[in-house]
């Protein structure tokens, strides 16, 4: 051993360690220094600011259970010069590491120097907290921490044993109830500032007052009583005495406490708790790892969720733990004491309130005593101003600042009753669904106005009830809009006050109505060439699929447009007026003549569930354009029943497309008269104008027909001068009686290889078996009357 002090100390050439130089005449040797060696080589200042940059260096390095190893040592180098403040503060860093890797002896010997650090900065509230974690940890049969010269040390707070921790728990215990003992020359609970900790699911002193909360049933009725089981375990060695528990509610009505048999008659509670409601049982004592259950029964007046929020354990007349309290089917068992070897017990006796139970219940709303109903005799259509009325009648008590609350929600999820990516000819808005507004009995007067809170928006609505007496009524009616088919459901709620007394619960009634919201007619057309008469244009050879392909329409011809409107709703509708409307936007010089062939003559017509009515249009085009808007079809409808109800006439709009106009090469049209008669010959004429101003040659067949025979070429092939007509005639004879079909006529443009197919209705003639006979007098009477 070299008994002389080291001429020097060697820098830290690995992180945290030191070294002593000695010399021997010529020689030099290092030593390690020791802990007890390194105070008397360097001041602690040196040895702290050395240990920051170790610890430093470990957290960058990722090192946490080195850097708190540092942090520990730093914490006692503040703690031997008196500086607690930072030594309190390095300690609480380190705590949290040893919580979480279960090291009980460190944490032991950790809280102990802590405990010391609150005694002398005087915190009443710090000593408490790690004084009782103390008393809670569990303890092994070998503790302490080796120093390098094979000593154990404990830190302030000694050995963990059971003895020393029975030890801190009296004397905090002491302290709380105000006992004098050694500890109450420094720490001092003041009379007139009474203390409180907050014990929740990451407090430490969840060991020491664990609670738990539950519900013997998931709801209640207003008014009747539910039991509720109180439970609180403790890890304290000793038992412990609770003074009073007061359970506190989101409900501040169905709060009450709890004491001792002993003192639920004693003057001095009763004048402390006069607006308290007070609760007793046999014995507030906790003792070690067994659970205190106590089974109450509470009761709400108030409908709602109704959840125990705190439950506060009082020691002494000064200070209280909050305790957040835990549902048993939720809650997690104490981290350091789930290796330990203890016997396992439930927070309630029930095993089904044991593993199942929650520390809220669900109260009822009282049986409202109004009548509240929604009434809509059929499906909404698309379009229309669709009405529901609501009606309210008070049965049993008045009705006080009522108001109902309309909401409009989409039936099949998601709550959106809009899209603006819906682009459907029939979508009339962003809103597929829209409250337009409430109408029906208001009252007039000043005070109503006053206090009117009618607030309309697109998917919800507030409107103000008046007063009712008992058996009165009032009635209001909801005008909804469906731009688009969906279905909703209609949410209507009344909210109202029985009395006007102020603390008067509020009742609440509630409907559901779910409404179709259909589509009243399906439109669609379909242009047609007038009967017996074709223009021929040219062909043209497209990849585009049949939908996106225009209409082509020939210039100067009239075009047979037929629109077609189907009734696809439930209920029978009547149909005011079919017509095409020209576009506001349409260009004058590139626009076509429409003209209706026909209009309802005798009223509406009734159009029943799943008939067509269909209207015929002559469409004329007036400019040579590729793309051309016709117009929009205007459709006017109204319901058949109930006409007081839903008697506003609806119009439906829906866009033609746009058709390409084209100058036509040649004009074919069949002449023919409107009847035959058996062996009798007629003039059957093929008329072919030529509209260009080019010769153009025609190549024409006539086939074989078994119901006619005719005189005239087969097939052939003439010319047609420019601007010019040429006919061409025929004889038939018919053979057979009946409607029968005209020999197949092909007249084909060699130029532009136009040909013209004739439609089996342009071809077929009724042939009569003998001469028929008309009453022209009858017809003309007939003609003038109408």
């Amino acid at each position: 051993m070299i008994e002389e002090s080291p001429d020097s100390v060697l820098p830290s050439s690995v992180v945290g360690l030191y070294a002593s130089l000695f010399e021997h005449g010529s020689t030099t040797e290092v030593q390690l220094l020791s802990d007890a060696g390194h105070p008397r080589s360097q001041d602690s200042r040196d040895i702290i600011a050395s240990l920051r940059r170790s610890c430093e260096s470990f957290h960058r390095l990722n090192a946490p259970r080195s850097a708190a190893y540092c942090s520990h040592r730093m914490a006692r180098e503040y703690f031997t010069a008196g500086d607690f403040d930072n030594a309190k503060q390095l300690f609480d860093g380190v705590t949290g590491l040893y919580r979480q890797e279960g090291w009980i002896t460190l944490l032991w010997e950790t809280l102990g120097y802590l405990r010391e650090c609150s005694w002398r900065l005087v915190s009443v509230k710090d000593f408490i907290q790690y004084s009782l974690e103390m008393a809670t940890l569990p303890v092994f049969s070998s503790s302490g921490v080796e120093t390098l010269d094979g000593k154990r040390a404990y830190g302030p707070a000694g050995p963990p044993t059971l003895s020393q921790r029975e030890t801190i728990q009296q004397e905090v215990f002491s302290l709380l109830k105000g006992h004098a003992s050694e500890l109450s020359s420094g720490l001092i609970i003041q009379d007139d500032q009474p203390t409180s900790l907050t014990v929740d699911l990451v407090n430490p002193l969840r060991m020491a007052f664990l609670t738990s909360v539950a519900f013997h049933s998931q709801t209640m009725k207003p008014g009747l009583s539910a039991l509720i089981t109180v439970s609180i375990l403790s890890q304290l060695p000793h038992p412990v005495e609770i003074d009073q528990l007061e359970i506190q509610f989101n409900q501040p009505s169905c709060n009450f406490k709890v004491v001792n048999d002993e003192e639920f008659f004693t003057k001095e509670v009763k004048e402390e708790n006069h607006d308290t409601h007070l609760k007793s049982i046999p014995s507030l004592i906790l003792t070690t790892n067994k659970w205190l259950r106590m089974t109450f029964e509470i009761s709400s007046g108030q409908s709602g969720k109704l959840e125990c929020v705190s439950v506060n354990v009082m020691v002494g007349h000064l200070f209280t733990f909050c305790c957040r309290p835990e549902s048993p089917a939720s809650m997690e068992g104490l981290a350091l004491w789930k290796f330990e070897d203890l016997m396992e017990n439930f927070p309630s006796i029930d095993p089904i309130v044991s593993f199942s139970g929650q520390k809220y219940i669900q109260v009822e709303e009282p049986e409202p005593q109004v009548e509240l109903t929604l009434s809509a005799s059929s499906p909404a259509l698309v379009g229309e101003s669709f009405i529901v009325p609501v009606s309210v009648i008070s049965k049993g008590h008045a009705i006080h600042s009522a108001e109902l609350k309309i909401n409009l929600v989409d039936a099949k999820g998601g709550g959106m009753l809009m899209s603006p990516r819906d682009t459907e000819p029939f979508s009339l808005g962003d809103h597929h669904v829209e409250l337009l507004c409430v109408s029906g009995a208001f009252e007039e007067d000043s005070q109503s106005n006053s206090d009117d809170i009618r607030k309309i928006q697109q998917s919800f609505g507030v409107v103000s009830v008046p007063f009712l007496g008992a058996g009165q009524s009032w009635s209001c009616r909801l005008e909804i809009k469906w731009n688009r088919p969906k279905s909703v459901m209609l949410y209507v709620s009344l909210g109202y006050l029985p009395n006007t007394e102020t603390n008067s619960q509020r009742i609440n009634v509630h409907r559901s109505l779910q409404i179709e919201g259909k589509i009243p007619f399906t439109i669609s057309h379909r242009f047609m060439m007038p009967f017996r008469r074709e223009a021929l244009l040219l062909p043209k050879v497209t990849a585009l699929p049949d939908v996106h392909r225009k209409m082509r329409l020939p210039l100067n011809e009239r075009t047979i447009l037929m629109v077609s409107a189907r009734n696809c709703s439930e209920i029978p509708l009547r149909l005011v007026s079919l017509s095409i409307e020209p576009d506001g936007n349409q260009d004058p010089e590139s626009s076509c003549s429409v003209q209706q062939s026909g209009s309802v003559s005798f009223g509406p017509p009734l159009i029943v569930p799943g008939e067509e009515f269909k209207q015929v249009f002559a469409v004329t085009p007036q400019a040579n354009s590729p793309n051309i808007a016709i117009g929009t079809v205007h459709l006017k409808w109204v319901r058949d029943s109930n006409p007081g109800r839903h008697s506003n006439v609806v119009l439906m709009k829906q866009d033609l497309p746009g058709v390409s106009v084209e100058t036509p090469t040649l004009v074919v049209s069949l002449d023919c008269p409107p009847h035959a008669v058996l062996g009798f010959p007629f003039s059957f004429y093929i008329k072919v104008h030529n509209n260009t101003s080019l010769l153009q040659e025609i190549n024409y067949t006539l086939g074989d027909s078994q119901s006619f025979v005719f005189t005239g070429r087969h097939t052939d092939s003439v010319f047609i001068l420019p601007k010019s007509e040429h006919i061409i005639s025929y004889k038939l004879l018919p053979l057979v009686s009946g409607l029968q079909h005209l020999p197949i006529v092909t007249v084909t443009s060699v130029r532009y290889s136009a040909a013209m197919n004739p439609s089996l209705a342009a071809t077929t003639l009724f042939v009569y078996p003998s001469e028929p006979y008309f009453d022209t007098g009858r017809k003309s009477e007939l003609v003038h009357a109408s």
